[in-house]
């Protein structure tokens, strides 16, 4: 997900906006994008132990209103990004049972973070 800038693949917080919004206006210009999920590693396991993927790619699941089949072809080479771009019926019939987060429409990640970053009580 960054351009072989490998301290900063796992950064969400730097590297997801902006690569995420510009692979959605792409996906935009050719079918309407619904949702944005991520899945894999990042999907499986807490987000607290996400420093562990280091160097890891990013696998990234667009619902969008229709599939589309060479979707690799709009991520830049330089990229760590798996992509795919399916329809929701694709979707639920192929990755409902797999653990995923939504970072659009939904950001799931800042749910997480505001929840971490919370004051907590001190009893």
């Amino acid at each position: 997900m960054s351009r072989v800038k490998l301290e900063t693949i796992w950064q969400h917080d730097k590297v997801l906006p902006y690569i995420l919004t510009t692979l959605k206006d792409r996906i935009d210009d050719i079918t309407a994008v619904e949702k944005i999920f991520l899945f894999g590693s990042r999907g499986r396991i807490p987000f607290e132990e996400w420093k562990e993927l280091e160097g890891k790619d990013w696998d990234v699941l667009v619902q969008a209103k229709c599939k589309l089949k060479n979707a690799h072809v709009l991520v830049d080479k330089d990229y760590y990004l798996d992509l795919l771009v399916l329809d929701e019926e694709k979707i639920r019939t192929y990755y409902s049972k797999n653990k995923m987060v939504m970072v659009f429409p939904e950001n799931e990640l800042n749910n997480i973070e505001n929840h971490l970053n919370a004051p907590r009580e001190i009893t």
